[in-house]
């Protein structure tokens, strides 16, 4: 070996700048200039990244970050392609698309359980009364037909013979139907809990009180991100992590922003949607039961599905390695930060 005081000044420089540059990416730099994180619906649970990119968690993490709206099932094709680099979406969409490209997977779950209310129409009171009726959904087979039929199997209604499905597309239409009495019934989640209770609509079922395990949002990203830039990752998850502890316990500011996302300021609106937020888990892992409850539900309409397991779709590492840390444990012993 050549001693360093024989190597010519500008060689030795050369080197260093080479050896300290892979160093920086061996911990995972983000060499990227700015970072797009898609979000699959504008529903309390996607509006993680949202918060913390309004509270500058991210910004803390010496990272540019723009919050683009990604809608349905164009998420996880974002994800892929490239066009963004983390989402949340729900595991119903997510599963699927991993299953045909294994790049996307699941570093966070913000909700474990089956959350939407079953709402009928003022004349409808019950079971018995709904016996007949149409349901109006979104799309055959996907997360809220899954949700109605455990709420009318709680009622002791056969989802099949019992009543009928109406899909209409969309949550708005399917709002718009139950007001203009197209449906019966239909499901509905915070702040759209408030407008029912308001145009004197029945709660029939609220299936948050059923805990009935089925992964809802997901915070997911492309594995090659998570091998490619480790530090970035991290640096991702933490400030998730933050925006998810901000909304839990500081309500005024979680108030104003969900203000910003959902589009209203009707205070009521607001703290009808922050109590329906507020139950998300300090520790966003992903549930394998809860996964594989989503499998369960994707394998009724196609087999294959039951051949997976639900650590085939999640990478918690990068959560695990915060949450060891004592990291996550010390936000929350020290309020207001």
């Amino acid at each position: 070996m050549v001693p360093l005081r024989f190597v010519p000044p500008v060689l030795l420089v050369l080197f260093l700048v080479g050896f300290l540059s892979e160093r920086v990416g061996a911990q995972g730099k983000p060499e990227k200039d700015k970072i797009r994180i898609g979000y699959a619906a504008r529903a309390v649970t996607h509006s993680i990244p949202f918060v913390a990119n309004e509270a500058g968690f991210f910004r803390d993490e010496g990272l540019q970050v723009e919050v683009v709206r990604t809608a349905g099932a164009v998420s996880p094709m974002v994800l892929i392609s490239g066009d963004s680099d983390f989402a949340t979406m729900s595991a119903y969409l997510l599963i699927p698309v991993s299953v045909r490209n294994r790049e996307v997977v699941m570093l966070g779950g913000l909700t474990r359980y089956a959350s939407m209310t079953l709402v009928s129409r003022p004349e409808i009171r019950s079971a018995k009364e709904l016996r007949g009726g149409i349901i109006g959904l979104q799309r055959p087979g996907d997360a809220y037909e899954k949700n109605a039929r455990s709420a009318l199997e709680h009622l002791k209604l056969n989802p099949d013979k019992d009543v009928k499905f109406l899909y209409l597309g969309t949550n708005d239409a399917m709002w718009i139907a139950l007001e203009a009495r197209r449906v019966s019934a239909t499901m509905v989640s915070p702040p759209a809990t408030l407008f029912a209770r308001k145009a004197g609509m029945n709660f029939l079922v609220d299936l948050s009180e059923l805990k009935i395990e089925y992964q809802g949002s997901t915070f997911a990203t492309r594995r090659s991100v998570i091998k490619n830039y480790p530090n970035l990752t991290l640096r991702m998850v933490r400030a998730m992590v933050r925006g998810v502890h901000l909304f839990k316990t500081r309500r005024e500011e979680a108030h104003k922003i969900l203000a910003k996302f959902l589009g209203t300021r009707d205070p009521e609106a607001l703290e009808e949607s922050w109590k329906y937020g507020a139950d998300m888990p300090a520790k966003p892992y992903p549930v394998d039961s809860a996964v594989q409850a989503v499998l369960n539900h994707l394998a009724e309409g196609d087999p294959k599905y039951a051949q997976f397991k639900p650590g085939e779709f999640i990478e918690s590492g990068p959560l695990a390695e915060l949450d060891k840390s004592g990291y996550i444990d010390r936000l929350y012993a020290a309020p207001g930060k």
